[in-house]
């Protein structure tokens, strides 16, 4: 049991007897009243949604859950196909609340799943990644002011804003929480 102070984002509770993923929390600190912790949490089992507001001194319980080493294979309309470094078992895990991670998954990588009573559950993604820049506007004569961007679109399908300089086949680090640029990968 954890206090609702504790949760974090990505934690796994046991919430009415089912096993929740925390997806989204904020905690919230009114000027009148005790402090709550507002979460969204996704149900493991079923993929619903819900929101609950959490009083940061009530206790929840932790569901048992541990994670795997497990090489991405490929994606299909429904789910993520992975095989286990160790046993060579393949299994999958669903689409619904992953959907962001498919620009971080990369054929033939390592990532860890996060598994509940043998069920994959969740994907994590390093917080860094470095992606190849499939197609990219040329930077235009003039185009000097300070800070200047333009779009560009990896080679797995995420769009990214970008310094001008980047050119088309160049290898960038992306922040893989937000999205954004953080800077071009020489080599």
């Amino acid at each position: 049991m954890i206090k609702a102070g504790q949760i974090a984002k990505g934690q796994c509770l046991m919430w009415k007897d089912e096993p929740y993923l925390v997806s989204d929390r904020e905690f919230v600190s009114p000027g009148k009243g005790a402090a709550f912790v507002r979460v969204k949490l996704k149900n493991v089992r079923t993929g619903k949604v819900l929101q609950e507001t959490i009083k940061t001194n009530d206790s929840v319980e932790e569901a048992n859950v541990y994670d795997r080493d497990a090489q991405f294979l490929y994606a299909d309309d429904e789910a993520y196909h992975f095989m286990d470094s160790e046993s060579y078992d393949q299994f999958t895990v669903t689409r619904a609340g992953l959907e962001d991670r498919i620009y971080y998954l990369l054929e033939g990588e390592t990532y860890r799943v996060v598994m509940w009573e043998a069920n994959p559950i969740d994907v994590t993604v390093p917080l860094k990644m470095t992606l190849t820049v499939a197609q990219a506007e040329d930077a235009l004569r003039g185009d000097t002011v300070t800070g200047a961007t333009k779009p560009i679109k990896t080679d797995t399908g995420l769009e990214v804003k970008v310094p001008i300089f980047i050119k088309q086949g160049d290898r960038i680090l992306v922040n893989t929480e937000s999205g954004d640029y953080v800077e071009r990968v020489n080599g």
